[in-house]
């Protein structure tokens, strides 16, 4: 059995001992932990570690903590044992030490494509940044959604400056000229066909997606499924999804008839009629008609990032359509698989407790404010005060009385109140001077 050593400072130590009693015979490892003279080893440097850390001679592996300055080489000369970062904060130790699935997580097999919408209005660089943009989200295939009612003169030299640059292009329109176009210079898909202007397809030379002329007449769709496979032209299938209170339900029916009635058709579905008009964000839609997707072996989707609610659309589906497969594939739940879905809240709260707080009320001997955000209430503590409550400024107030605190001081700890708070109003997890976690939106100034 493997021997680590964790290295900690006085005010984490009773925690992370508690932490790593129920830890360590779980994750099949023994351990010691070095306390340091330091209120907080976060703080510190791994040369100043080096200079006050003593390590038994049956170590195998040393931890420090993730936030800890310098580089490793410090302590390495100390030992023959192997150093490790570990975690910024120790209560992702059992994430750190878990056993991971030993499948290969990131496969999938649902293609995207992407609506740039109203494509006529937008000059050649417009196009051109928000399919590189989409691309690079994510998306397999751009989609240049047309305005009806007029022709677009510009279609096939737009389509063409994609096709240059390596993009694969689809067309959104029921007008001829554009269409023919749009093909000539490279569009590998056309939306859509029904029984308006399925006759046209037979000399487009490319794929096309089926529609019925009206939504809810599945007669009508598969009369042009019959017409188009009578010609020998490559097609989709997307019986389009309702709105909810338009037939939503109704509408998930028809793809699980067309699949019935066609087990071997691609089938496409147009997601962005739920997502864009529906008051909720959308990562959770997304996910969940990615699900069905996955189930029902519908192989593309269709979806816009019109709306604010739907900005980051494109990047949902990339991550939902990986978690879904993944799920399907290994038939396990799409559960503790992929964070960067979950940005409203995080997956899991750490506590340090009630017991941990008082230790560091009764411990702390500088002036540094710490502040915490838990069980409802933000607590902070110095070695003057230990104050808890849901007001920052009745807290500041409190802090005030204790401390002279300075303009920029003030406005430190103005910002990390607003964070603490915030954390606290949607279930997440607070870390002074850390940037609060937003899944895939997360970045370093949050």
């Amino acid at each position: 059995m493997s021997r680590w050593l964790f290295v900690t400072g006085k005010l984490a130590a009773p925690a992370l001992k508690r932490l790593l009693s129920e830890l360590a015979p779980r994750a099949g490892f023994a351990y010691d932990v070095a306390v340091l003279p330091i209120t907080a080893v976060s703080l510190a440097t791994t040369d100043w570690i080096a200079r006050h850390l003593d390590v038994p001679a049956d170590i195998d592996s040393i931890l420090l903590p993730g936030l800890c300055a310098g580089n490793l080489e410090p302590v390495k000369g100390l030992t023959n044992a192997q150093v490790f970062r570990g975690p910024n904060d120790f209560r992702d130790l059992p994430d750190y030490f878990g056993i991971k699935n030993a499948t290969s997580y990131g496969g999938y097999d649902i293609e995207i494509l992407a609506e740039i919408n109203h494509v006529p209005r937008m000059t050649r660089h417009e196009i051109v940044e928000q399919a590189l943009t989409l691309k690079n989200q994510g998306a397999d295939v751009i989609d240049l959604g047309c305005d009806p009612g007029s022709v677009w003169s510009d279609a096939g030299d737009a389509v063409k400056a994609l096709r240059d640059l390596g993009l694969r292009v689809s067309i959104d329109s029921f007008n001829r000229v554009e269409v023919e176009a749009a093909v000539r210079a490279g569009a590998e898909l056309v939306l859509s066909v029904n029984r308006s202007n399925r006759e046209a397809a037979r000399d487009w030379g490319c794929e096309v997606v089926a529609v019925p002329t009206v939504t809810a007449d599945l007669g009508d769709l598969d009369q042009t499924i019959e017409y188009l496979a009578s010609k020998k032209v490559p097609f989709r299938i997307d019986p389009v999804i309702e709105p909810i209170g338009m037939g939503f339900a109704e509408s998930l029916g028809r793809y699980l008839e067309v699949r019935r009635r066609y087990p071997d058709a691609e089938i496409m579905m147009g997601i962005g009629n739920l997502t864009e008009l529906t008051d909720v964000d959308s990562a959770g839609v997304n996910v969940v008609l990615l699900g069905f997707c996955q189930e029902v072996g519908i192989r593309s989707v269709l979806t816009t990032q019109v709306i604010n609610w739907c900005r980051s659309c494109v990047r949902e589906i990339d991550l939902a359509r990986r978690l879904v497969y993944h799920a399907w594939t290994q038939r396990v739940l799409p559960k503790h698989v992929e964070p960067g879905l979950v940005m409203l809240r995080d997956p899991k709260l750490h506590e340090f407790g009630a017991e941990t707080l008082k230790e560091w009320a009764n411990s702390v001997r500088d002036r540094n404010f710490r502040l915490i955000a838990e069980r409802g209430r933000i607590h902070v503590i110095n070695d003057k005060i230990f104050a808890q409550g849901t007001d920052p400024f009745e807290l500041f107030k409190q802090m005030q009385e204790r401390e002279n605190i300075d303009p920029a001081h003030a406005f430190y700890l103005g910002f990390e109140m607003a964070k603490a708070l915030t954390a606290l109003k949607l279930g997440k997890n607070y870390v002074q001077d850390q940037p609060l976690r937003w899944g895939f939106l997360s970045d370093d100034e949050s």
